[in-house]
C-alpha cells in the first residue's frame, strides 16, 4: 500500500474560504443593521396615517398626524406632506419619501417608501 490510499479526503472549508464567508457575512449584516431603523420608522409612520384618517377636515387629519409623529418620534415626514383625500365616506392618507443610507465611498442605498390606509 502507497503512502496516502488508505486515508481518505478530508472535505470542508478552508481557512481564506471561511475568512470570505465571514467578511460578506459582516457587510450584508452592516447593511441590515442600518434598514431595520427605517422599516421600523415606516411601521411609525404607518401607524400615525392609520390614527390620523379619523379625521373629518384635512388639517384635523394633519394635526392628528402630527400628534402621532410627536409621539413615536418620526422625522422622515410630517402632516404636511401627507396625501388626504375622501373616497366615498372615508378619509383616505396616502405619502411617500424616500431614505438613503450611506454605505461606503461614493455608494448609497436609496429606499423609496410610500402608503397607503384603506
Amino acid at each position: 500500500m502507497r503512502a496516502g490510499e488508505g486515508r481518505t479526503r478530508q472535505r470542508g472549508i478552508s481557512f481564506i474560504g471561511l475568512l470570505f464567508v465571514v467578511v460578506v457575512l459582516g457587510c450584508v449584516g452592516v447593511v441590515a443593521a442600518q434598514l431595520v431603523p427605517t422599516l421600523i420608522e415606516y411601521q411609525a409612520i404607518m401607524k400615525a396615517a392609520e390614527r390620523a384618517k379619523a379625521g373629518t377636515t384635512v388639517p384635523e387629519v394633519r394635526s392628528l398626524f402630527d400628534r402621532g409623529q410627536a409621539i413615536d418620534d418620526f422625522t422622515a415626514i410630517s402632516g404636511k406632506d401627507l396625501d388626504v383625500q375622501k373616497v366615498g365616506d372615508k378619509v383616505v392618507v396616502s405619502f411617500a419619501y424616500e431614505k438613503q443610507i450611506h454605505l461606503v465611498g461614493p455608494a448609497w442605498l436609496l429606499m423609496k417608501y410610500s402608503g397607503r390606509t384603506d
